[in-house]
């Protein structure tokens, strides 16, 4: 029997997943002004970024990029421990330590990369890693990578979290979450997962990507708005290319963790540094992020605006207290229709399809920014109540 061609299988896959409408495709955004982008020509106005604080093309972060590329060039040239590791990288790392009350802070290329270090580093195969099955996909990856058994509970349910531990009482343990949960905007249950960790003397970690920046007096993340510690949580990753509006990771714990990671975290020890401009704007953000608490305000009010109005016109808004409004459709062609429908009227929204998000689940991912002002809210309210829901055009 001949051996299966792999481009082949791949095409073939590529070609199942168009006949059933759930094709991706990439689109070139041609140029960006706050929360404006241009695509195909025309101008839209950009309800799918991630961009939470509005610091993406802030002045402060272009210049500070600017300059230190004059002085600094643009690629660090190596892996951090080889000779990567730049001053800004270190002033970074404990700025972000400061920021979320940790000994130390670790960066990342990317989230990605992060949470697959992470627990690779952690787990070993006779351990068990209990994630909420609405994790990003990273933390599903990490475990996976890791070799560890892998139990997925229902997603926020606390007390099956808490049967998946106590089935192992004899295997080291990690209860892993998303701190706000990426495609439905809710947050995690925090405080009882740290509670049962500590009674399990499992240890927590917390992805705040969509977290870190938007809530807390600070902007610290969803962890210090629960009231958690570092002890609660001792494995704290977030990203750097949401509210912060720039790219990259961090890891933050303690001393102990840090230096164990920098032993044994191969997505840290064999890949090239973050380049020192990039470091340098994303210290920059991380100032503005703290001192702007304005821009934490802007966007909850927003967020209220947003959800009051929505409710008046009786849209399938997912209960969310976040910047991250998902539209609940169901079906991925009444998603695909009411985003095109949208892009009619001048607005870029994202359709949200399986695998994504599950079978049935599928909708328009609206995120909001404080880039945004009342009046971008208010049309685009207007423009949903009269885009089909589920309905052909």
């Amino acid at each position: 029997m001949p051996r299966p061609s792999l481009t082949e299988r791949l095409a073939q896959h590529s070609a199942e997943r168009a006949r059933a409408g759930l094709l991706r495709r990439l689109h070139t955004i041609e140029q960006t002004d706050g929360p404006w982008v241009w695509r195909n020509g025309r101008q839209l106005l950009s309800f799918c970024s991630n961009d939470y604080l509005g610091l993406a093309q802030h002045p402060v972060l272009v210049d500070a990029l600017k300059r230190a590329a004059d002085s600094d060039g643009v690629g660090s040239g190596s892996a951090h421990l080889i000779c990567g590791h730049r001053s800004v990288h270190a002033a970074l790392e404990e700025a972000l330590a400061e920021w979320t009350g940790r000994e130390r802070a670790l960066l990342f290329s990317t989230g990605y990369m992060a949470n697959l270090g992470v627990m690779q580093a952690l787990l070993q195969r006779d351990d068990v890693c209990v994630q909420d099955k609405l994790n990003h996909a990273c933390l599903i990856d990490g475990a996976q990578l890791a070799g560890a058994e892998l139990k997925r509970y229902p997603h926020a349910d606390v007390d099956a979290a808490a049967r998946q531990l106590s089935a192992r009482p004899e295997a080291g343990a990690l209860l892993a979450t998303d701190g706000v949960f990426s495609m439905d905007g809710d947050v995690a249950p925090l405080r009882e997962l740290a509670a049962l960790c500590q009674r399990e003397s499992a240890s927590l970690m917390v992805d705040d990507a969509h977290g870190l920046g938007v809530f807390g007096v600070r902007g610290e993340g969803s962890v210090a708005d629960a009231g958690l510690s570092a002890h609660d949580v001792p494995v704290l990753m977030a990203t750097l290319g949401k509210a912060l509006g720039c790219s990259g990771a961090f890891v933050a714990g303690s001393a102990e963790l840090i230096d164990g990671l920098v032993q044994s975290a191969r997505t840290y020890i064999y890949t090239t540094a973050m380049p020192p401009a990039l470091a340098a704007a994303t210290l920059a953000a991380v100032r503005l992020a703290q001192s702007d608490g304005w821009r934490r305000e802007k966007l909850r009010a927003l967020i209220a605006r947003f959800r009051a109005g929505a409710a008046q016109l009786g849209l399938p808004l997912m209960p969310s207290p976040t910047a991250i409004q998902p539209l609940l459709l169901g079906d991925a062609t009444a998603a695909l229709v009411a985003s095109e429908a949208l892009e009619r009227e001048g607005f870029l929204v994202t359709a949200i399809r399986p695998p994504t998000v599950p079978q049935g689940k599928a909708r328009l991912r609206i995120t909001l920014s404080a880039a945004h002002e009342e009046g971008d809210v208010d049309r685009l309210l207007e423009s949903l109540s009269r885009v089909p829901m589920g309905r052909p055009v």
